[in-house]
């Protein structure tokens, strides 16, 4: 179970795309712990200099600050490594739907980028960040990979065109990649301040700022909300996968299923939220957002018997981790 005994070669470089973020920061983080020596690139538009500020006096740790967007900048990032976790992307479905020529060439022209670095460095594995949101508004629940359905936003469709030019560059090219569907995943270091920001942090922070949080929509939508440590987990065994595994996309999850409302309350609970009368304050509502889907619960046995995913933190066992750090970090 998790990640902490994994045994890579003795001298293993990886580099890790959008480093400094959420996600890549935490996989830096790991990956030093366990010895490794790690690259990381980032043009800090959305990664913050403070995520990774910890590894700096750490003799195997290396930061680029560079743009995926630009091929030489990946192709000189890729010069000795590995092991490339490509995370570096923009997220967020409504920003997406108001800038898709953006999203295009920083998720998809960033991630064939990245894809032909890889290959022209002759890097053994090639794991990057694809989202639950490929499988746009196909209703049947768990989500399953083969079943997808219309796609609704421009970022579903950056994340889809990923996962065929990394299919691509595994048949044609002898590139082994990974992608990794995440499941709204939440934890350590994710901002709750950007106005697209997480639903998990964003209503921690506020509660703890006594405000009341809006929940797009009725709060009956659910999710399968998923902590970091799993997705660490999942990054750092497909490394360690077959080559028959490649070329193919995974749901990456723990395979519950929370209703935001839920969630709400469970926050305000136990962050111990009164209002004015002693009593727990109810959420305020706020329309649909544009391009989000109603219900998300992911089929991880794939991944499972693929990669040799197997999650260990549920979301009670992660959200608790998260209220300690937001309440120590915030």
């Amino acid at each position: 179970m998790g990640y902490k005994n994994i045994k890579f070669p003795a001298k293993s470089i990886f580099l890790v795309t959008g480093g400094a973020g959420f996600i890549g920061s935490n996989l830096c983080e790991a990956i030093l712990a366990l010895g490794y020596k790690v690259r990381c690139l980032d043009n800090l538009t959305t990664g913050k200099h403070e995520n990774i500020a910890p590894f700096e006096e750490d003799p195997n740790y290396e930061f680029i600050k560079g743009d995926i967007r630009e091929l030489q900048v990946c192709i000189d990032a890729c010069k000795g490594v590995d092991y490339v976790l490509h995370q570096a992307a923009w997220g967020s479905v409504p920003r997406s739907i108001e800038m898709p020529l953006f999203y295009c060439e920083n998720n998809i022209t960033g991630t064939l980028n990245m894809l032909e670095a890889a290959k022209q460095n002759n890097v053994k594995k090639f794991v990057y960040a694809s989202s639950s949101s490929v499988y746009g508004d196909e209703p049947d629940l768990p989500k399953k990979e083969g079943c997808e359905g219309n796609l609704l936003s421009p970022y579903a469709v950056s994340k889809r065109a990923d996962e065929e030019w990394a299919k691509q560059y595994t048949q044609h090219y002898g590139l082994d990649t990974y992608g990794l569907r995440y499941f709204n995943v939440f934890g350590r270091r994710q901002d709750p301040d950007s106005a697209y920001a997480a639903v998990i942090p964003k209503f921690i922070k506020q509660l703890l700022n006594n405000e009341i949080p809006t929940i797009n929509g009725d709060g009956k939508q659910s999710r399968d909300f998923t902590y970091i440590e799993n997705v660490i987990e999942a990054n750092l065994k497909a490394c360690m996968a077959e080559h028959e595994a490649a070329g193919e996309a995974y749901n990456i999850a723990f395979g519950g299923r929370e209703y935001l409302l839920d969630i709400y309350y469970g926050l305000v609970d136990a962050l111990e939220v009164k209002d004015e009368m002693g009593n727990r304050p109810e959420p305020k509502f706020g329309p649909d957002r544009a391009g989000d889907i109603k219900h998300s619960n992911a089929d991880i046995s794939k991944a499972k018997e693929k990669i040799g995913y197997a999650p260990d933190w549920s979301f009670e066992k992660g959200i608790n981790a998260a209220i300690e750090w937001y309440k120590e970090n915030l």
